[in-house]
């Protein structure tokens, strides 16, 4: 090889004293010139390792004790890629002219989000304003509570409904509901946790059904009366047979009620048994989990006599101990009880409230805000819920992916329903405001952006 290329070098130095000679010596040496030069560039002598979509992206799909967070986790290797990116609307554009070309055009807009994905945090960024429609328009999605109806029990302003999410140093794409439901098409998707992962799940139901131009085949499968007794809820969008389902789970371990010496009945929190509810959902094609708000109520956050393993209760126990004994048995139970191949699992991190001049049921408010926070001085410190939850997932050998929504749900004090949970014939002065849920339309919409983004970038069975 060495001699090669000294043979290459001669020529080209001595092709510009040869030329004057002869011009007929000149025209074979220059042509003599470029033969070895495409012989000696060409990409066979190239000894460079191969760029594949898997090491672009390993981080998304961890083996056992990774963090799979899809927000905090940074290659520690370099990744490369053979050229820049389009945006990621460009690259998930494809036609539905026969299945054949969408699949291979579906594995291409795959391969174009793992690198994106595998180069930007895609929960850090900021709120632009944007023009767009919402993904379902104010007032048309009939599954909507009416605590999180703000549009029907009378808001007045909308600007809320303007902004968008935007990550730093990527674009990701619009939430497109009829690519999401042919994606999974034939699965079962299922959140589990509390009236937060509600808020979730009705958003997601209202943008897929929102996608659709006949919707007689949306339905639900069981209704509020199996909620209120099961704590169990599902919507079926027959044409694509997809199951879309919320089972109530707020602490994810099972609450529990315990007979004492003296015949009374005292309810615990089983911090060492998952929820019974668990087997309703454990064979799920994809499981979003989350807890957090009812661990800050006054019965847990004091933790005296409530807090119960095997036979004891703990006459007090701190409720950071608590959270991590309860998500140390939820996770086990992933362990034992997931089979990564055929289930995806993620956790949805905890979701910011705004509460000024007092708690939830101690006169706080948020009536009045309008305008999100654009100062990241005012935001809350990172929730040591949040903490606790990386910290027991780094440990766990099934792969969950956290959607960590915690920052960008801290900016918006002003996406509450605060008086706008009831409609204006039962407010009343004092009335107790909620400014830890979201209004719908509103910021549970980008969460499942963000979730259709990672579905998108995944290797695993969503193409």
């Amino acid at each position: 090889m060495d001699s090669f290329k000294n043979l290459f070098f001669d020529f080209s130095r001595n092709f510009g004293q040869s030329l004057p000679k002869s011009r007929t010596k000149g025209l074979f040496t220059l042509f003599l010139t470029l033969v070895l030069a495409i012989i000696f560039f060409s990409p066979l002598s190239n000894k460079s390792p191969a760029v594949t979509s898997k090491n672009l992206v390993s981080h998304l799909h961890p083996g056992s004790n990774y963090i799979s967070s899809l927000s905090s986790i940074v290659p520690s290797e370099p990744h490369f890629i053979s050229q820049p990116p389009r945006t990621c609307t460009d690259a998930v554009t494809f036609s539905a002219v026969n299945k054949s070309n969408e699949t291979s055009r579906m594995h291409e807009s795959v391969a174009t989000h793992e690198n994106i994905i595998s180069s930007c945090d895609i929960f850090d960024g900021n709120w632009i304003l944007d023009d767009s429609e919402p993904l379902y328009r104010p007032g048309s999605c009939p599954f909507i509570d009416d605590a999180f109806n703000c549009f029907k029990n009378g808001r007045p302003d909308s600007d809320y409904l303007r902004l968008r999410w935007k990550p730093h140093g990527c674009e990701i794409p619009r939430f497109d509901g009829l690519k999401m439901l042919k994606m999974l098409s034939g699965k079962r998707l299922v959140f589990v946790g509390d009236s937060l992962n509600r808020n979730m799940w009705e958003s997601l139901v209202c943008a897929l059904r929102g996608s659709l131009g006949n919707t007689s085949n949306v339905y639900e499968v069981s209704g509020r009366r199996e909620f209120r007794t099961e704590g169990f809820y599902s919507f079926k969008f027959q044409d694509f047979n997809l199951s879309v389902d919320f089972i109530k789970s707020p602490f994810l371990v099972q609450e529990w009620k315990l007979t004492t010496k003296a015949g009374m009945r005292r309810e615990t929190l089983r911090l060492d048994m998952i929820q019974a509810s668990s087997t309703k959902y454990h064979d799920a094609d994809i499981i979003i989990f989350n807890t957090g708000h009812w661990w800050t109520h006054h019965k847990t956050s004091k933790g005296n006599n409530y807090f119960q393993e095997g036979n004891r209760v703990y006459n007090t126990l701190g409720v950071t101990d608590a959270f991590t004994k309860a998500l140390k048995t939820w996770a086990r139970w992933v362990d034992s009880n997931i089979n990564s191949s055929q289930t995806t699992v993620f956790f949805r991190g905890y979701s910011a409230s705004h509460f000024k001049g007092g708690q939830w049921n101690s006169g706080g408010s948020c009536e009045g805000e309008t305008v999100p926070i654009t100062n990241d001085t005012y935001l809350s410190p990172h929730p040591w819920m949040m903490t606790i939850l990386e910290s027991v997932i780094s440990e766990m050998k099934t792969p969950v992916f956290l959607l960590n929504i915690t920052k960008m749900t801290d900016y918006r004090k002003d996406g509450h329903p605060s008086i706008f949970s009831q409609p204006e014939t039962i407010r009343r002065p004092g009335m107790i405001q909620d400014c830890s849920h979201w209004c719908l339309p509103g910021i549970p919409d980008s969460w499942n952006e963000l979730l259709y983004v990672s579905l998108l970038a995944s290797r695993n069975k969503f193409s």
